[in-house]
């Protein structure tokens, strides 16, 4: 299934956050069975809140096309997007999204909200949830899993 395959190539982009430390968080974007764009989470290495898997997968699809606007691409993410990178995908007129597992604490395309479906907005992104959504949540929960326990080894240390 291609959505199966995009979604791989999003948990490849996830899994080169977590060999940095960073929250294993990762995307694709596709255009005419092609990838244009790809990301992955650096907020702490870049030391910036911009710096989501989503918003670099724009800005590289975007110059790769040539336009700010996405109209005929499919974003693949591991993770349900938050406010901000929600409201790129609808401002970068991306037609459909496909999303790994949901972010119930700050996910915006269906959990808090859905910035993705609001008829106010002049564009709404097709949505297609749980696309591997075992293998998204596993290297999720192993991560966070690992970072309590450094955590905790570390106040034992001090």
């Amino acid at each position: 299934m291609t959505d199966e395959k995009y979604m791989r190539e999003a948990l490849k982009e996830a899994k080169k956050a977590y060999r940095m430390g960073e929250v294993p968080i990762g995307c694709v974007i596709v255009y005419q069975d092609r990838i244009i764009g790809r990301g992955y989470n650096k907020r702490n290495t870049k030391k910036t809140t911009l710096a989501h898997a989503e918003i670099t997968a724009i800005s590289k699809a975007s110059k790769k096309m040539g336009d700010w606007r996405l109209e005929d691409c499919t974003i693949y993410i591991t993770l349900e997007p938050c406010q901000m990178c929600s409201g790129a995908i609808v401002q970068a007129r991306i037609k459909r999204a496909v999303i790994g597992t949901m972010n119930p604490k700050a996910g915006c395309a269906g959990s808090i909200l859905n910035l993705l479906d609001m008829k106010e907005f002049n564009h709404q992104v097709e949505t297609t949830y749980g696309v591997l959504e075992k293998e998204c949540a596993d290297i999720l929960q192993t991560f966070f899993k690992e970072l309590r326990i450094r955590n905790k080894m570390e106040k034992l240390d001090a």
